[in-house]
């Protein structure tokens, strides 16, 4: 038997005992400090030699996922779950971009270096709109997914409504004829949010809408002016307010040195706001600015044991989002830089591991003042690892992710079949991706799969060079421990 090498411990300051959590199968439990030291020495120790109750404990910590027979097979048990990830179909996935332009000039955006970038970037038309769900359709046919999720982004998508409403229509309807449960997501700068706008979508399977805010108001209106200068934080809440009662609303925003000391002040202005209990979730990212853009375990992991009672002074906790198995690749994991907080690139970063703190920060003040966001380690691995995830620009091209949309040598192919020899080496590269294959000393590989494949390419030119940030996933499970501590160990203590 051998300590599972992804295993996280957090000693807890505030009372007895260390946070455990293990990444592949996410369990999560609270053990005396003598078990923790167990479990660092097991390598050392024959088990058949130590007392009962080291051996109970033992038995649960495997029942829980931190200890394996051995390291190599539980590796191969990460590489099965990678496939699985990859060939599942369980879940049809079509993020479209109606369009490249935008009505603001974000400094940090590519589309913010451009006075004239609207005059040159691509509009999706109705005749492409009436394409792209005709490919829709036939990915349904091939996959047969339980589940079809649209996602609607840009650019700013709400600049071209004759294009969403089309492929709303016609995907819904497809769905609906092949009994596949559809959902209907939408990104937008909020500047054209309507009630109309929602009401006309909400038929055909829209659940939820993020909005992005950049800070207190006058952080926002200098980093989210609109081309003219004017600003637009008032009119994004105005329009926020109007459609809260209608369906789940997220905020988002991204942040810099510079920017990330005012999120508390928007904070505290959003739990003022008289929709702030339909808020669903708020979450912030560090804004990604680089030179260019273009084998199961024992048992049932994740789970608390059914069988004898737990070893004194151990706590299992409900696993968040854990499957009862690791290697499941239907576990609820799946959380990218799109659906958690928006994106934005533009010069060199120097300053990760001071971001990463203030990731760390911003979600310890976000659930301070009364909302839900990420915990920081359940982000992944990102939907760029699924066969099934595609992004479609507004000519038709087929890409792995919405970050490389317009960069047409970073295109896989075409929603009318053609693929030309860029295509074809760029569909192959990433069929190929495994950044992860060089963290294999890390714990976080499972949650993290090697990082944003994005911004290696922008850092590095090379999209299977790993993008590590590790010491975030570190903040958050301190953050989680520091969770469990409170909210679970103290009431223990107490009673």
């Amino acid at each position: 038997m051998q300590p599972s090498m992804f295993n996280v411990q957090v000693p807890l300051s505030d009372g007895p005992g260390v946070f455990l959590m293990n990444t592949f199968s996410d369990a999560q439990a609270i053990v005396p400090g003598e078990v923790a030291a167990l479990l660092d020495r097991l390598g050392e120790v024959d088990v058949a030699t130590l007392p009962f109750d080291e051996r109970q404990a033992l038995h649960e910590l495997a029942e829980n996922g931190f200890v394996v027979e051995d390291r190599a097979r539980e590796l191969r048990a990460v590489e099965a779950y990678f496939r699985e990830v990859r060939e599942s179909s369980d879940v049809l996935r079509v993020t479209v971009l109606t369009t490249l332009q935008c009505n603001f000039a974000c400094g940090y955006c590519y589309q913010g270096d451009h006075g004239d970038w609207n005059r040159f970037a691509e509009t999706m038309s109705l005749e492409t709109a009436a394409q792209v769900a005709g490919w829709i359709e036939r990915r349904l046919d091939a996959v047969r997914p339980r589940k079809f999720a649209l996602m609607f982004f840009g650019g700013e998508p709400l600049l071209n409504l004759p294009a969403a409403y089309d492929l709303a229509e016609r995907t819904s309807a497809a769905a609906r004829a092949r009994g596949v449960e559809m959902t209907i997501s939408l990104i937008t700068n909020g500047l054209l949010l309507t009630r109309a706008i929602v009401e006309r979508l909400l038929p055909h399977g829209l659940t939820g809408i993020k909005v992005t805010l950049d800070g207190d108001r006058d952080t926002h209106n200098r980093l989210r002016p609109l081309r003219g200068g004017q600003g637009t934080f008032d009119r994004i809440v105005r329009n926020v307010r109007e459609v809260a009662d209608l369906c789940s609303i997220s905020i988002g925003g991204n942040f810099d040195e510079e920017s990330v000391d005012s999120y508390p002040a928007l904070l505290e202005f959003l739990r003022g706001q008289d929709f702030a209990g339909r808020i669903a979730k708020v979450a912030f990212k560090p804004i990604v600015r680089s030179p260019s853009v273009a084998a199961q375990a024992p048992g049932r992991p994740g789970q608390a044991s059914t069988g004898a009672r737990a070893p004194k002074g151990f706590i299992p906790l409900t696993p968040v989002g854990a499957s009862g198995r690791p290697g499941d690749a239907g576990r609820p994991l799946g959380g990218t830089c799109m659906t958690v907080a928006g994106t934005g690139a533009a010069k060199g970063c120097d300053g990760c591991n001071l971001l990463d703190e203030k990731t760390s920060w911003l979600r310890e003040e976000t659930k301070r003042h009364g909302f839900r966001t990420v915990d920081g380690v359940h982000m992944g691995p990102c939907d760029i690892h699924r066969n099934e995830s595609h992004t479609i620009g507004p000519d038709g091209s087929l890409y792995a992710c919405p970050g490389f949309t317009g960069d047409r040598r970073q295109s896989v192919g075409h929603i009318d079949g053609r693929q030309d020899g860029s295509h074809a080496r760029t569909s192959s590269a990433f069929e190929r991706l495994a950044a992860w294959k060089e963290c294999r000393d890390c714990a976080f590989i499972p949650v993290c799969a090697g990082g944003c494949t994005v911004a290696a390419h922008a850092e590095f030119g090379d999209i299977n060079k790993p993008n590590c940030h590790k010491k975030s996933f570190e903040e958050g499970v301190a953050a989680m421990a520091r969770e469990a501590a409170s909210t679970v160990l103290a009431p223990a203590l107490a009673s």
